[in-house]
């Protein structure tokens, strides 16, 4: 699939209260529409990553991940919140949920370090996840963030 050109994803740095807050928001979107090529457009071509564990350079192994990702965490419904920002940085605290093959549902919680270029992509992402098992009673729950 072709890329679509991008020259410029608002809001861009350096951010504001507003301005980071709308970027969070459109991250949250993105991510909760399950769309690896959707989400992959908002990272610079040599994007790198740091995701739990895994290391990822470049929009190619985002798209990747993000297919290999969904494929095992079904039922996934995402929500972020703005830590704290300055000039072309971002952090947001997050908390996500998910169930497995088997049915088991899933609380994943962490934050995240997002660095943009001038053109408002993001150009370094890294992220901290902790997974707590819970039970399908609970799955549904109110994802606000404390």
């Amino acid at each position: 699939m072709p890329e679509r050109a991008t020259t410029q994803r608002p809001p861009l740095p350096p951010f504001d209260e507003e301005s980071a807050r709308a970027k969070v928001r459109a991250a949250e979107d993105a991510w909760n529409s399950r769309d690896p090529e959707r989400v992959a457009l908002a990272y610079t071509e040599d994007c790198v990553w740091r995701n739990r564990d895994e290391f990822l350079t470049g929009r190619e192994e985002i798209r990747e991940f993000l297919r290999r990702k969904w494929r095992k965490e079904l039922d996934y419904r995402l929500s972020k919140d703005l830590w704290s920002w300055t000039g072309n940085r971002i952090s947001v605290r997050f908390r996500y949920e998910w169930r497995d093959a088997d049915g088991q549902w899933w609380h994943s919680y962490g934050n995240e370090q997002w660095e943009f270029d001038a053109n408002g992509l993001m150009s370094r992402r890294e992220a901290a996840i902790n997974d707590i098992a819970i039970s399908a009673a609970e799955a549904g729950t109110d994802l606000r963030l404390p």
